[in-house]
């Protein structure tokens, strides 16, 4: 469901959180843990600068960069691999309209840049739902949310789908 991205960002957000929680452990008093406390400051600001590259897709601090927003994310959505493929039920033997369905290069760059401008929960539940048809009971079930939070996030994902296709309808007019 996460793509490679989506779950580094993961892993480093829990390191990080994990660095916080010992740094607050740390007795300040005593002069050896003050060195630890260093240490522990250092990988946070490291892990820190690394999660804002992997988010933004610009290094940090500067103003030359990658100027494209989730980069990461959205080259590996360009792959579509998380959409399932449809063609089989097509080919049923009964079904007269048989046609083979296709994205064009286009098409799968603004289906890219929709899935990269969702937030990971609006992603999770809005391909769950609409590309898997799983019920919002059973997402909320998987994600260990609640059924309304579900909801809130496909309401969300579906708006900003609307907002796109609007978009580009006064482009290609």
């Amino acid at each position: 469901m996460l793509n490679w991205a989506d779950e580094l960002i993961q892993e480093y957000t829990g390191g990080r959180q994990e660095l916080k929680k010992r740094a607050d452990q740390i007795d300040r008093n005593n002069p050896i843990e003050l060195q630890d406390l260093k240490q522990i400051n250092s990988m946070i600001e490291s892990m820190s600068f690394s999660l804002e590259w992997m988010t933004t897709g610009r290094q940090p601090g500067t103003y030359r960069g990658v100027d494209e927003k989730a980069v990461y994310q959205r080259r590996s959505y360009e792959n579509i691999d998380l959409i399932p493929d449809i063609e089989m039920q097509l080919r049923d033997e009964n079904d007269i309209n048989k046609k083979h369905l296709f994205m064009t290069r286009e098409e799968k760059v603004i289906m890219a840049d929709i899935l990269a401008s969702f937030s990971l929960r609006e992603r999770q539940c809005y391909i769950l739902h609409v590309a898997q048809k799983r019920s919002m009971s059973d997402i909320a079930n998987e994600l260990g949310v609640s059924k309304s939070m579900v909801q809130q996030s496909i309401r969300r994902a579906k708006k900003k789908v609307d907002e796109r296709m609007d978009k580009d309808s006064v482009i290609y007019a």
